[in-house]
């Protein structure tokens, strides 16, 4: 794998929820009120460039992967807290995928710990907590793993927020992979981010990438994980400032793997962003979170895009569903 050794910075390194500012809370109710009165229109000129970018032929892979989806149970959320007018979105889940590769089998995204509350919902501001506290039904990660009997090699996460990283509390030892932009800014600061992240990474080897490869479709930077084609990262910050894709060659087709940049397949289709009310409080930046939507809805048909938390679209990888 093309990766390089980072030294651990997370060892002793505190992560406290940083209080909302009033400035903060007043852009997130303006921007909560706007959501629900007129949805931001698609950029049409950005669509029309990418389309461009778009028509451009895949890289020829010399290898495919076998995607599976870990079990994991669902949890309804009204879609009018969630998006802006998208009625239709609100089964979501905790979910984890495992990359099945020659070389290597992938853990993407580890969602959860046994003691989810304690380890990771406690951390984070208490507003957050009230809408993001996942039921007592939702399965761990090192549980999912179990049942469908996976020891993988590596875990690489789309971004460092925890619902796609504290599932490695309950991992020890398990090396982590994360784009070395998104380490930088993991390490950063007295209080960024929250959620067990920091915890979940310490103690472990540490592998980063840079997204040093040409562009693809309709991203600007990619890196081939493998060399051949068949996992390969695609740059898609916003959310987060280095939040990526995983694209997968399958037998079956390409599938896109795209973290939280959206959180159903929905918002994709009919180009809709987050809620103000939480756009503005989980994306690192909402504009760059708006374009980076825009470059999922412009890709071609044959590649399907699979939110992490939309709990049908994923299913399709889910053995017996």
């Amino acid at each position: 794998m093309e990766l390089r050794n980072r030294p651990n910075p997370f060892a002793g390194l505190d992560s406290l929820p940083a209080d909302y500012t009033p400035r903060q809370l007043v852009r997130t109710a303006v921007a909560g009120a706007r959501s629900y009165v007129a949805p931001r229109r698609p950029d049409q000129r950005l669509l029309g460039s990418l389309a461009e970018r778009a028509r451009g032929p895949l890289p020829p892979a010399t290898r495919t992967v076998r995607l599976q989806t870990l079990p994991q149970r669902p949890r309804s959320v009204p879609s009018r807290l969630l998006y802006e007018r998208m009625p239709g979105a609100d089964r979501l889940s905790l979910q984890s995928f495992v990359v099945h590769h020659p070389e290597a089998t992938l853990l993407i995204d580890p969602a959860v710990p046994r003691d989810a509350q304690g380890q990771a919902v406690a951390e984070l501001q208490p507003l957050l907590q009230r809408i993001v506290r996942p039921p007592a039904t939702t399965i761990p990660t090192v549980e999912a793993l179990d049942a469908a009997g996976v020891r993988p090699d590596f875990a690489l996460s789309t971004h460092a927020h925890w619902d796609h990283v504290s599932g490695l509390l309950d991992l020890p030892g398990l090396p982590a992979i994360l784009h070395d932009e998104e380490l930088a800014w993991a390490a950063a600061g007295e209080q960024a981010p929250v959620g067990g992240v920091r915890r979940g990474l310490a103690d472990r080897e540490l592998l980063e990438f840079s997204l040093d490869g040409p562009p693809l479709l309709t991203f600007e930077r990619s890196h081939d994980l493998f060399g051949d084609g068949s996992v390969v990262l695609v740059d898609l910050a916003g959310h987060t400032p280095g939040s990526v894709g995983v694209l997968l060659t399958t037998e079956d087709g390409p599938v896109l793997l795209v973290g939280d940049t959206a959180w159903h397949g929905l918002q994709i289709e009919q180009l809709r962003q987050r809620s103000g009310f939480l756009g503005c409080l989980v994306d690192v930046d909402r504009e760059q979170t708006w374009r980076a939507l825009h470059r999922l809805h412009a890709l071609p048909s044959f590649v399907k895009v699979v939110p992490a938390h939309d709990h049908e679209r994923a299913s399709e990888w889910r053995p017996g569903e």
